[in-house]
């Protein structure tokens, strides 16, 4: 061991450097600090000089490392015995009360957190992982404890697959900018209703429309909080909903189909529900051969494009008028979950119309989705719910 001088790394305003030691067989550097007398203590929570002494303490903290060696630094600090806040720890400038490392490099850590996992922070710093952990949430909660979220005009709801069995994120972005403003558990009505109720009178009058897909207890949720709001189907959620009657039509098919006739069904799903244009060069004589052997499959292709011309329209007469005669030649068809599907679109329709007056979908979401699955996947998953929102938010705040 050697003695070093390091003074002028350990500035800290209110305390002395008693000792300063390097172990360089072990790497450890070890300082020694005590009060400075010369200044009255201050209070931790409300910053005022405390006269009165209630007892002496000490404790041991890490700090940032001197090159390769970790530096612990042992405080001697006192209680005070506010008037205001009772029984607290003084303030050194050095550490917080709840924390077991420096401020410095407690703010070290957060720009680490900005570009790797807490797993890979710990690891290189050579902390616990769940101070490491411990150090960021906390932070990210007085960052969104107090968020101001504007009045936001357009919004857009989707869900995030959180984990199997139906575990779900509903999140909610302003869709002008992208910012994700509000992340909750599950996909219930009262998820959304949460979101609704933490909002003024006057941020929910600000809301002109929603985009969302056809989700009853979303649809319950806007409704009740926001009546002004006007509700918008996107086109993705709607076709893709009609992928799924395609689906079912091709299953019925394949069961009534012969042995040739199963060949060239099977494995075709993907085909149907794919866009002309992204077909590969072998895939387009295979569509050929399936739309040519079966006539409802034909027909289910042929009404899939024609529902996105839906979306094309800006006038709402002219809108409602198309919807209409879609639905008129999807029941002429005959074809039972095609008829079902008629039905819903007929209960859902105002939602579609909605989109001549506000083009707006979720596919800005998709992209968000996206992000969020690398997080957690780099994360390999979160297990603490509150944690992952708090990341989500903070990784969509200022998004466009």
């Amino acid at each position: 061991m050697s003695n070093i001088q390091i003074n002028a790394f350990f500035k800290f305003c209110r305390v002395k450097v008693m000792e300063q030691v390097v172990d360089t067989i072990r790497k450890i550097v070890t300082i020694r600090i005590q009060p400075d007398k010369r200044y009255t203590p201050i209070c931790c929570n409300c910053k005022r000089g405390i006269k009165e002494i209630h007892s002496h303490n000490r404790r041991a903290v890490r700090d940032l490392n001197i090159l390769d060696a970790k530096t612990f630094i042992f405080v001697t600090y006192r209680t005070l015995k506010c008037q205001s806040c009772g029984y607290v720890i003084e303030d050194l400038g050095v550490m917080d009360p709840s924390k077991r490392v420096t401020r410095r490099l407690a703010t070290y850590i957060l720009e680490l957190c900005k570009h790797m996992t807490i797993t890979d922070v710990a690891r290189h710093l050579g902390v616990d992982w769940k101070t490491v952990k411990k150090i960021h949430k906390q932070h990210l909660r007085e960052r969104f404890s107090h968020e101001d979220i504007g009045s936001p005009r357009l919004l857009a709801v989707d869900e995030i697959s959180l984990k199997k069995r139906h575990h779900y994120l509903t999140l909610i972005i302003n869709w002008e900018v992208g910012r994700v403003l509000w992340v909750g558990e599950g996909r219930k009505y009262e998820t959304l209703k949460g979101f609704f109720d933490s909002l003024s009178d006057e941020q929910r009058n600000s809301i002109q429309a929603i985009a969302m897909d056809m989700w009853d207890p979303y649809i319950k949720a806007v409704k009740e909080s926001c009546p002004r709001a006007e509700i918008v189907f996107d086109q993705f959620h709607v076709v893709n909903a009609f992928g799924k009657v395609i689906d079912k039509v091709r299953n019925m098919e394949y069961r009534k189909a012969n042995k040739e006739g199963k060949e060239v069904i099977k494995g075709s799903k993907y085909l149907l529900l794919k866009n002309k244009v992204n077909l590969l060069p072998d895939e387009k004589p295979k569509l050929r051969a399936l739309l040519k052997l079966n006539e409802a499959l034909t027909t289910v292709y042929i009404l899939k494009d024609y529902l996105k011309k839906l979306w094309q329209y800006r006038y709402p007469k002219c809108a409602e008028r198309f919807l209409n005669y879609w639905c008129s030649i999807a029941t002429e068809s005959k074809i039972r979950p095609v008829v079902a599907f008629t039905k819903t679109l007929k209960r859902y329709a105002y939602g579609i119309i909605n989109h001549c007056r506000f083009p707006i979908h979720t596919s800005r979401m998709e992209g968000i989705n996206n992000k969020i699955k690398v997080i957690k996947r780099k994360a390999y998953g979160f297990h603490d719910i509150e944690y992952f929102s708090l990341i989500i938010k903070n990784a969509f705040t200022y998004s466009n």
